[in-house]
Order: C-alpha cells, then sequence, then structure tokens
C-alpha cells in the first residue's frame, strides 16, 4: 500500500512539474519577465540597503606660481593627479579647497602671494574627478571680480560644483545641494577673511565670512532639505598643527546647528580630529597640490576617506601624503605615515 502511495505521489509531482514547464513554454516571455521582475526587485530593495557612498576630501589645492611652471614644463595639466588619481577618480564625491583664481594671465612669481592659474588647469581637476571645490578662503579674489566671474565660469562649465563664494550676496551664501544615489548632501562654504565688494545697484561680490549666527541659519535652512550637511571651514593659525579656539568655536556651533561633518583648510599643515555630538570635525588636512617644499610639514597632508551609508557617516579613514617636485603629491608611507595617523586618531 504504501509503495502504491509512494508511486501515485511521484506521479503527481512529475504531473506538476510537466505542467508548469508547460505554462513557462506557454506563455514564454510573460512567466519568465515575472519572475525575473520579482528577483529584481528584491535584489534593488537590498542593494538600496547596503549601498555605500564614498567621499574623498583633500586639502589646500594651490596651482599657481611653481606648480603651473611645472605643468607648463611638463606640458600636462594633470601633472599634479598623477600620483592620486586611482584614488581621488573612484569616489562619488571628491572635494577640495581651491586656492587660485583660473584666469589667464602671467607667470606668478615664488615671492608673491597671490595665486592664478591658466583656465586649461581645469583639465587636471577634471581628471582627477573633483565635482565639488570650495572657493571660501583668502585667495579666491586675488584677481577681483574678473578673477571670480572667469572661475566661476570655467568650474560651471566643467561640470564642478563650487561653494563660498559669488556674484551676489545669495550666491556667496547658497548652498550646493547634491543627490547621490538618492542621499541628499548639502554643502556650505566659510571663510576667516572677509572679503565682499561692492557691484553696481549695491549687490556685493565675493567670499562667504565665517559669522557664526550666519552659519548656523544657513545649516539650519538646509536640513529639510537634505539628509547630510557638510560645512567646509577656511581658518586657523598657519602652520600650527593645534586647532585654534575659534577653530573649535564655529566648528562645534556647526555641528550644534545640525551639520554632520566639518571640513577644515588654511593652516597648511595637518591638524587634529574631533569625535563632537553627533558629529565629525577634521580641523585640517594640510596641503594636497601646492609649492611649499620650504617644511616637511608643509609637504605633508591627508586625504580622509568617508563612507556614507543608509543617509549618515559610517566609517573615517586617513590616507596620508607627501608632495614631491614642489606641486605632486605622492600616498605616504613608512614613519611619516604613522606620525600622521597618530595625530588624526579621536
Amino acid at each position: 500500500m504504501k509503495y502504491k502511495l509512494d508511486k501515485m505521489m511521484k506521479l503527481r509531482m512529475s504531473f506538476a512539474g510537466l505542467l508548469i514547464l508547460g505554462l513557462f513554454i506557454g506563455f514564454g516571455d510573460g512567466f519568465s519577465s515575472m519572475f525575473n521582475d520579482i528577483f529584481r526587485s528584491k535584489e534593488i530593495s537590498v542593494n538600496k540597503i547596503k549601498q555605500e557612498i564614498k567621499m574623498i576630501a583633500v586639502g589646500d589645492i594651490m596651482l599657481s606660481r611653481a606648480v603651473e611652471i611645472k605643468m607648463i614644463q611638463k606640458n600636462d595639466f594633470k601633472y599634479p593627479f598623477l600620483k592620486t588619481v586611482e584614488i581621488t577618480r573612484n569616489a562619488d564625491i571628491v572635494f577640495g579647497n581651491l586656492e587660485t583664481s583660473i584666469i589667464s594671465g602671467r607667470i606668478i612669481q615664488d615671492n608673491e602671494m597671490i595665486f592664478r592659474t591658466d583656465p586649461k588647469s581645469v583639465e587636471g581637476l577634471k581628471f582627477a574627478g573633483f565635482n565639488v571645490l570650495s572657493l571660501a578662503n583668502n585667495h579666491t579674489m586675488n584677481f577681483g571680480k574678473d578673477g571670480l566671474e572667469s572661475t566661476l565660469e570655467i568650474l560651471d562649465e566643467n561640470g564642478i560644483s563650487h561653494i563660498g563664494a559669488g556674484l551676489g550676496r545669495d550666491d556667496i551664501y547658497r548652498p550646493l545641494i547634491k543627490n547621490v544615489n538618492g542621499t541628499k548632501f548639502a554643502f556650505l562654504g566659510f571663510t576667516y577673511n572677509f572679503d565682499q565688494r561692492k557691484m553696481s545697484g549695491g549687490d556685493v561680490y565675493g567670499v562667504a565670512n565665517m559669522q557664526v549666527e550666519k552659519m548656523k541659519e544657513a545649516v539650519q535652512n538646509v536640513l529639510l532639505e537634505s539628509d547630510i550637511v557638510i560645512v567646509s571651514m577656511h581658518a586657523g593659525v598657519e602652520y600650527k598643527t593645534l586647532a585654534s579656539t575659534f577653530q573649535e568655536n564655529f566648528a562645534r556651533s556647526a555641528i550644534d546647528a545640525g551639520a554632520d561633518l566639518v571640513i577644515g583648510h588654511h593652516p597648511h599643515v595637518v591638524q587634529g580630529v574631533e569625535k563632537y555630538n553627533q558629529g565629525y570635525i577634521v580641523y585640517s588636512l594640510g596641503n594636497f597640490v601646492f609649492d611649499q617644499m620650504w617644511s616637511n610639514e608643509t609637504r605633508l597632508g591627508t586625504m580622509v576617506e568617508i563612507i556614507f551609508q543608509d543617509k549618515k557617516v559610517k566609517s573615517i579613514e586617513f590616507i596620508p601624503i607627501k608632495i614631491h617636485d614642489y606641486s605632486q603629491p605622492e600616498i605616504l608611507i613608512g614613519s611619516e605615515k604613522e606620525m600622521i595617523l597618530k595625530r588624526l586618531k579621536f
């Protein structure tokens, strides 16, 4: 009796299998499409849960003086970025502080403190993958309104977003909202130096000044339209490895206002990192592309890789660099790397 039941069950299962196979053959692509859609939707939902967004931030980028001379000598405006491009170009967001007006003109000499670079220099920025740059610094206005207009125009033409400077008050403080794979990032840039000049009609052009109350208002205004808020801070005492009280107060105020991350520039050396309340503060990334070969500290800098997942910071990892040939950062190894990483522990 048991044998008969087993045999009947097998026959029924075989029949059911043939029936399903017949349905697939009979209905062809319809069933195949249905099952593919089911599996694809599950795969997409799993990917959304696991999806990471990578941001690489670097320090001060100066494309003038000896750096421009090197690019011209090499006949390669990508030259400064050749040794780091494999890291920067593979990120979703590549951010830095551009301390140079992009405008045609004479070569700037080593002893000068005004910075301009050939419009062809944008080739290097694009090659390296930069898609967000802060112009909130003390060199953006070195060549006045013409320099600012030229810089903004060239960056716009090449698809490189910018913050912290503009033509008109609204443009100067306008946030950048960048949607990356469904996560909305808001970028704001501020600098210690107040350089806003009058235009005809009563408006002004220039850079965004570090007024704490104005910064807090700007942060709070973008909270409703963004998931991650990043503030660029251009401040500190040059060549000092410790953050100043002014830097600390400004950065902590930004986090208190709702920012997730504050990234610092200007001291030209690497400073420390702080986990403050719900946010992170990187006080100074040091130099990235610069010609300050006169000291070891100014040749050292760091990139930072920040991984975002589920609309929050998942991890932060530092990648120290050292500048060679007056212009070209290379990934740092050995004891100097360990020294920089020790400084960046938090």
